[in-house]
């Protein structure tokens, strides 16, 4: 019974979300990863990339030593990656990435989205008594 109304939550969460929130509204839960999409410009040649990869590596993989890359991942596409970094904002990833030399050569650029809990799942959750407090 309990997966069944997991999976109805999350099936409803987008139109639960939208029922909830007017588009004005801040979200109720604290943003708490950014996905930094990076695509290569259609105009740029393979060997300008391969140029500037060696220092993109070094560059990216000091980002994921020092706790900003929670994961990286290759777009299907073929045409750049995907980033989920431990930032609570856009423009915190952002400063982060306008350092990378693809995007510093102007080879590449990033887009952002806040990532955050999927709040509509808090239907599942027993309300809290009056007094007591919120559940843990």
């Amino acid at each position: 019974m309990h997966l069944r109304l997991f999976i109805a939550a999350l099936a409803l969460a987008p139109v639960a979300a939208a029922a909830q929130q007017p588009a004005t509204q801040q979200p109720t839960s604290p943003i708490t990863a950014i996905m930094a999409t990076l695509t290569v410009r259609a105009d740029v040649e393979r060997a300008q990339i391969n140029k500037v990869l060696p220092d993109e590596v070094t560059a990216t993989v000091k980002l994921y030593l020092d706790g900003k890359i929670q994961q990286w991942w290759a777009r299907a596409d073929g045409k750049g990656v995907v980033f989920i970094m431990n930032c609570t904002s856009t423009a915190e990833a952002k400063a982060l990435t306008d350092q990378l030399p693809l995007v510093k050569g102007n080879l590449a650029s990033f887009e952002f989205a806040g990532l955050m809990p999927l709040t509509p799942l808090r239907v599942l959750l027993p309300a809290a008594a009056p007094g007591r407090g919120s559940p843990q």
